[in-house]
């Protein structure tokens, strides 16, 4: 994928639209730069203008390794806190739910099943990752080493990078059919894995993240022959 392109216009828009058009992106991802911007003679004026648009990318620091040394101590509690956490905040919500709490490999494994509890997933997993980053807090609130919490409800997470990955296949074959650069909707960190993952297999297309949180989006493109 070419990470700019030289475009020219009659006018200065003309020549950015000329750009984008091209390198098949919107504006707010891109960089762009006036190439003969120091006109001064009639004769320059009269010349069109020269435009570079590069792809604004900004590649997020990756997340640094953290050992897992919670103690069998440390986790049976944040188990039980966060028991004793959901329970009180589902009778207060008034909330029917089934809650199962597993230890597996030094994490703690929550799982929320019951009917018409949508709600505590919301749209695309914002509410389900709420939650989870407050029974993080809780599990963490008095323990020494880190514990990770990883919370699911009506297995959505499973669902989600089922779709994900069938999205992902489809969008690369319509890049391998056309030829053109498809850059979807920004999506969270995780989902973003699972389609560069996916996607890896496939030795027609690549795939790459542009942009800034949270609006960071993956560019597919078809890989040059």
């Amino acid at each position: 994928m070419a990470k700019s392109v030289i475009s020219e216009g009659k006018t200065k828009q003309e020549a950015i639209e000329k750009g984008l058009k091209a390198i098949n992106l919107p504006k707010e991802l891109c960089e762009i730069k006036v190439l003969n911007d120091n006109k001064k003679s009639f004769f320059d004026i009269l010349a069109p203008t020269i435009v570079k648009v590069e792809i604004k990318e900004i590649e997020a620091k990756k997340p640094e390794k953290m050992e897992i040394n919670a103690t069998e101590e440390e986790l049976n509690n944040a188990r039980n806190n966060i028991e004793e956490f959901l329970k009180e905040f589902f009778e207060k919500a008034k909330i029917n739910a089934k809650i199962k709490i597993e230890i597996k490999d030094k994490c703690i494994y929550v799982t929320i099943n019951g009917e018409n509890i949508g709600n505590l997933i919301g749209y695309r997993g914002d509410a389900l990752y709420a939650l989870e980053n407050l029974l993080k807090a809780v599990a963490n609130k008095n323990s020494e080493n880190r514990i990770i919490v990883r919370l699911d409800i009506e297995d959505y997470k499973q669902k989600r990078e089922e779709t994900l990955k069938e999205f992902a296949l489809k969008k690369a074959a319509i890049v391998e059919k056309t030829g053109k650069t498809m850059t979807l909707e920004p999506m969270k960190a995780y989902e973003r894995k699972i389609i560069h993952t996916v996607l890896q297999e496939n030795s027609k297309v690549e795939t790459r993240s542009i942009g800034e949180e949270p609006k960071r989006r993956i560019v597919i493109t078809k890989k040059e022959n």
